[in-house]
């Protein structure tokens, strides 16, 4: 029997199985239906979303036109609520222990033959002064679960190391934490020391599938595991970020569960996930993709963002470093609208010359420096975002939402990006970079209505040029 409630606090009910293989099904049926697939397609574009059943029949229907409509749709719903703003962070690696089993993993506890390594607080400072020198405000901070060497009071002491780091008058000015599924009592206390976002991903949602794959460790509990969010938010956390690790198990199954997540946190809290991430499963020490069947090809890929977008349009989606240049390039013209830049998944990675040893966690696909991707970001006529004025103004949870559902967001997002920007040329970027980005601020302007807030857009825009820093709308 179908025991789906959204509402539910219990995670077998709001990603409940026998709702997914219904909507899949419906999905098969319905998706060569043209008449449906347009009434969808209209719905999409009022940009009030769509729920998993809607979203599963457009990923089904392989008619070539409709496809090109959901991309050119999900063009224009990023446009509406993000503009060509494209956020940037930086992923950054403490630990490694891992008392898990996870099997796509290298941080396994059997891999005998991967270097272990744990940062000191010492060390985590190098690491921030090294990322700050190249331009990031923004970190995204990951480890491995260990309940000895990577307990939560190394990761408390590890924010307050980054917030406290100053280089040369720049700081972090925002740090995302991805780490292991905890308790109310700790994420208060993740709360209370700053974090911008907590981000957990699920892996998969196919309970059996998840139970195959994490088969030792706390990890291994998925009930614990998919209601974290629930035990994020009653402590606390208003922006949380959930992401799939498409290849793990069949991606249509992973998009209905990533929604029914999704309408589940919009059920109970008002407010739905503040950024939806989309790794795919690639090459890492002692992991290869030709152990998992279900590893997606990029067409598909590309269609499943293009899909997620139309269907959450408020969201942030993330794409890291996982991706090459080139598919990077195809996906931020289908709702991407955070990318990482200059990324090393290794622990310490920052403070070495070497882009990857035997520490990371997977390879990077998108080599280029920060500077690099800054420029190429330009080139294509985005407008790469320092910024993190909402998480320091309060603007976040339902917040944060009510005004990007409203698109009054817009109002702070492209001044704000114009003045981290504008900082990044000044204490940055090379001087190519330099060139075609105060052109691109220059031309920019123009999309900040004319009146008080345009003017004093300049005004700051003048004052950073005169050395000032960290204006914020």
């Amino acid at each position: 029997m179908n025991m789906y409630n959204p509402q539910s606090v219990h995670a077998d009910d709001f990603i409940n199985h026998d709702e997914i293989l219904e909507s899949l099904q419906e999905a098969s049926r319905e998706s060569g239906n043209r008449a449906r697939v347009l009434e969808i397609l209209e719905k999409a574009a009022k940009c009030k979303g769509l729920t998993h059943r809607e979203a599963a029949i457009l990923m089904d229907c392989n008619d070539p036109e409709i496809e090109e409509r959901i991309y050119n749709l999900a063009a224009e719903i990023k446009q509406k609520f993000y503009g060509n703003r494209i956020v940037l962070f930086a992923p950054l690696y403490l630990s490694n222990y891992c008392v898990n089993g996870c099997v796509y993993c290298p941080y396994h506890l059997k891999n005998k033959t991967i270097p272990r390594k744990k940062l000191t607080q010492e060390e985590i400072e190098a690491e921030v002064r090294a990322l700050i020198r190249i331009g990031h405000k923004r970190l995204a901070v990951e480890s491995g679960e260990h309940p000895v060497y990577n307990p939560l009071e190394y990761i408390l002491d590890s924010i307050k190391t980054i917030y406290s780091v100053n280089e040369g008058g720049n700081s972090i000015r925002r740090v995302n934490v991805n780490i292991a599924a905890t308790d109310v009592e700790s994420y208060r206390k993740l709360k209370a020391a700053g974090i911008g976002t907590y981000i957990l991903f699920q892996e998969t949602y196919n309970k059996e599938q998840y139970q195959i794959l994490h088969p030792t460790g706390p990890k291994s509990n998925y009930d614990w595991h998919t209601e974290a969010m629930d035990r994020a938010q009653e402590g606390g956390c208003d922006d949380v970020g959930v992401g799939v690790l498409f290849g793990l198990n069949n991606y249509r199954y992973e998009l209905v569960g990533l929604l029914m997540h999704a309408e589940h946190l919009e059920a109970r809290f008002g407010v739905g996930p503040h950024t939806i991430s989309v790794p795919r499963i690639c090459p890492a020490e002692d992991i290869s993709t030709e152990d998992f069947p279900d590893a997606l090809p990029d067409p598909i890929f590309r269609k499943l963002v293009a899909v997620l977008r139309v269907a959450v349009p408020y969201t942030g989606m993330i794409i890291s470093t996982r991706e090459s240049p080139r598919m990077r390039e195809q996906l931020l013209h289908c709702g991407i609208s955070q990318i990482s830049g200059g990324s090393r998944t290794s622990v310490g990675g920052y403070t070495t010359e070497e882009r990857h040893d035997e520490t990371s966690q997977f390879d990077v696909s998108d080599t280029r420096t920060l500077d690099e991707v800054v420029r190429w970001l330009l080139q294509n006529d985005h407008i790469p975002s320092f910024c993190t004025a909402c998480y320091r103004e309060g603007r976040t949870g339902d917040r944060f939402m009510s005004l990007c559902k409203s698109g009054k967001i817009s109002l702070c997002c492209t001044p704000n990006a114009l003045m981290t920007l504008k900082e990044y040329l000044m204490d940055y970027a090379s001087p190519a970079t330099r060139e075609v980005g105060e052109a691109l601020i220059a031309r920019s302007i123009t999309d900040i209505p004319e009146g008080r807030t345009r003017e004093i857009t300049e005004q700051r825009l003048k004052a950073i040029e005169g050395g000032a820093r960290d204006f914020r709308f």
